[in-house]
């Protein structure tokens, strides 16, 4: 097992060492220059006249609405245009515009301000560990495959540019976990000219005099030599509105630089640190809830955790062909004190959980433009290698008084060495025939996993186990789209996604005896389908989208009696739904009425299980009916916006043979009421005046609706959802 130093003044494995990175840094660099060398060698080949489609490569990059209408599944783009002119002071706020994504309030283990939960069509909001979420194509989970989840979610919106979410057709180019489809944040890109801005965020929930503030710096520019840089921060520091869910710090920094070699090639680097602390307040009990929903009973819950990570990415891109190779490093840590009371006494205890995790990724993409007869065509392969380590502790100290006692030494329960080696491959072929734009591909995933797993008793050793797994997967697509006009299009596809068994699926410890459950659990695999339309054009862009998942051996985690997590075979789950999304420019009507916008999505989703004792019944903790609508005008230098949002009820049912729907003693259980909230903002651009000064304030929950949702997990119980929030917007623009 690793041997063991201390940050944040708990165990933590040692970290590689400097050679090391050094060592994967430059080896990424100089595969990328060796691409780059390869590529203008040949760079005097003629291109083909006749082509009149160009290789459009990575999709994901400068995405905008064009893009999203060319894609052949269920897409949405939120940019920075849209954050500005709506209520939106988070990330959650970004994500809860999109159709079919379903936000959870912080709750449970997953409740300080450093994490996000965040589901897709009914999958598990819980950490958002069924998405493939990234940043600027680099993953953002503590590990792809071993540890998909954001516990701590590296990532503020200060820093970004737009928030692009691909929910259907992007299972071949990208994983391992997309069930849930793609997610990718793009950072603030560089400018052309020297340019920056500073801002800031305050926020005040009402009645508990708990306020926030998110400031935030971007400053950049592209010299004549063709060397740009960018300096971006944003962080959060103060209070929420819970009781014991203070202390929020949060920096989030990241310099970029981008140097163009020639008209047509590029290469760029990217460092980024994100630090997040913040506290986190327990669960209520039904009882405890009806007195003060905002108290909180245990102050030294928190959540604290850093990641570092570098990236190098070479491109070329002319008329014919887009060639990439990102390389990545990314080293991160996390830790959390949770305490929980000893039911019948007077005492708590408290359980440690510091964990350390590392991962190298290299992908390189080759795309080409090319005609067969009278089709355009696009063929693209791709490769990824990926290599992960982790190292995670888990411990609790002695019982001690609640009120009087101090918490002891934190005591061994489990450790886990784990570590992944992982080879994708894929390749697609885009066909344009007329009308029709049809597009086959095929991802092939080889993973090898293995974690070494000990068990103890009171910090003394019992035995360790060593299981290991191989997971080979094929995972083929076929997407379609028929251009009806310039505007309108119509859309159809079917991919199988994947999700990996994790690290702490691969054992368990019963009776403080490590048990290997590879025999038991096995990687989850779904059936994708969609079929939709989009209209982009003439003051419109909408899109209605029906989907169906067909979740085949989903793993879940539940609870014993002891309140340990366990990993079961939860057998198949089945999401069917619609989504519908648009936004409309009434100035497209008449003059008179230039700067009004509506906008909105809803999605309708049923979720169910297909085996278990729960046949038939809704999955836990996602709603059935989702709408955000908001009404926007601009005059002037005035900008109103007025937003609403609503969520039907979620179940929270147990794991025992009874599916229950009615609140127990303790809040964990029983059905969550739904509920709807509005939201203003009133901004004005003071411009001539006061050049580049910009303010706007508003009211989040102006009707002030009490709502909650619960937690099962260690820290379970009722938790109340953000009370009536006054906002102020400052920024400047230089």
């Amino acid at each position: 097992m690793s041997h063991i130093s201390t940050q944040f003044g708990v165990a933590k494995p040692t970290q590689f060492s400097p050679l090391t990175l050094a060592i994967k840094v430059a080896l990424t660099y100089a595969i990328s220059q060796a691409a780059f060398a390869e590529e203008s060698s040949t760079s005097s080949v003629s291109t083909l006249q006749t082509i009149t489609l160009q290789a459009q490569g990575n999709w994901l990059e400068n995405a905008n609405a064009e893009k999203v209408q060319k894609h052949a599944g269920a897409r949405t783009i939120i940019d920075r245009k849209r954050l500005d002119e709506t209520v939106s002071t988070s990330i959650k706020d970004a994500l809860r515009q999109v159709p079919g994504v379903q936000v959870q309030e912080s709750n449970g283990t997953g409740g300080s301000d450093v994490s996000l939960n965040m589901g897709v069509r009914g999958l598990t909001s819980r950490l958002s560990p069924r998405s493939t979420v990234l940043m600027d194509g680099v993953p953002m989970s503590f590990a792809p495959y071993g540890q998909p989840q954001l516990s701590m979610a590296p990532v503020s919106l200060g820093n970004i540019e737009s928030v692009d979410v691909v929910r259907g057709a992007g299972s071949v180019r990208f994983g391992p976990q997309n069930v849930g489809g793609i997610i990718n944040f793009a950072t603030r890109s560089i400018p052309e000219e020297f340019s920056g801005s500073i801002g800031l965020t305050t926020e005040y929930a009402s009645g508990t005099d708990q306020s926030k503030f998110s400031p935030n710096l971007f400053v950049g520019g592209t010299m004549e030599n063709g060397l740009g840089l960018a300096l971006l921060y944003s962080g959060t520091k103060g209070n929420n509105y819970r009781e014991n869910n203070n202390k929020i710090d949060i920096d989030d920094v990241m310099l970029k630089s981008s140097y163009s070699i020639t008209d047509q090639d590029q290469i760029a680097l990217n460092l980024h640190h994100y630090e997040g602390r913040g506290e986190m307040p327990e669960g209520l009990t039904a009882a405890q809830y009806a007195k003060n929903p905002y108290q909180s009973n245990q102050y030294r819950n928190y959540f604290a955790g850093r990641r570092s990570d570098v990236s190098v990415k070479y491109s070329h891109k002319d008329d014919v062909n887009n060639f990439e190779i990102l390389g990545y490093y990314v080293d991160s840590f996390r830790t959390s004190d949770l305490e929980s009371a000893i039911a019948n006494t007077t005492n708590s205890r408290i359980s440690n959980s510091p964990r350390d995790y590392k991962y190298f990724g290299i992908e390189p993409r080759y795309s080409r433009a090319y005609s067969l007869g009278d089709m355009n065509n696009e063929v693209t392969v791709g490769y990824r290698y990926l290599e992960e380590e982790s190292s995670e502790f888990s411990g609790r100290t002695a019982p001690y008084n609640t009120l009087t006692g101090t918490p002891g030494e934190r005591l061994a329960n489990t450790t886990s060495d784990g570590g992944t080696k992982a080879h994708a491959i894929y390749i697609d072929n885009r066909f344009e025939l007329g009308q029709w734009t049809i597009t086959p591909g095929v991802r092939f995933e080889s993973i090898d996993t293995h974690n070494d797993f000990s068990a103890y008793t009171n910090g003394v050793l019992n035995n360790t186990v060593n299981p290991s797994i191989k997971s080979e997967e094929f995972l083929p697509s076929l997407a379609l789209m028929f251009k009806a006009t310039d505007h309108w299009n119509f859309f159809a596809n079917a991919g199988v996604s994947f999700g990996p068994q994790q690290y702490n699926q691969l054992a368990r410890a019963v009776n403080n005896i490590a048990q290997s459950t590879t025999d038991g659990l096995h990687p989850e695999k779904s059936n994708n389908y969609e079929i939709g339309t989009k209209y982009l054009g003439n003051g419109l862009n909408a899109e209605l989208t029906a989907f169906y998942l067909d979740f085949d051996k989903e793993l879940i985690l539940e609870r014993d009696a002891q309140n340990n997590g366990i990993w079961t075979d939860l057998g198949a789950t089945s999401h069917k739904g619609v989504e519908a999304g648009l936004s409309y420019d009434f100035g497209s009507v008449a003059d008179t009425l230039e700067g009004l916008k509506a906008y909105g999505n809803y999605t309708f989703t049923k979720a169910v299980a297909e085996a278990g004792n729960f046949e038939g019944k809704d999955l836990p903790f996602y709603s059935r009916h989702v709408a955000n609508i908001g009404l926007g005008y601009k005059y002037d230098a005035w900008s109103v916006n007025a937003d609403m949002f609503a969520q039907s009820k979620q179940h929270s049912p147990g794991s025992d043979n009874v599916y229950q729907t009615v609140e127990t003693a303790d809040g964990r259980i029983g059905d969550i009421p739904g509920y709807s909230t509005f939201a203003v903002r009133t901004g004005y651009d003071f411009g001539q005046q006061l050049s580049g000064l910009k303010v706007a304030a508003g009211i989040k929950n102006v009707f002030d609706k009490q709502y909650f949702t619960r937690s099962s997990d260690a820290t379970g119980g009722k938790y109340v959802g953000q009370p009536r929030t006054f906002f102020l917007q400052t920024s400047f623009d230089f």
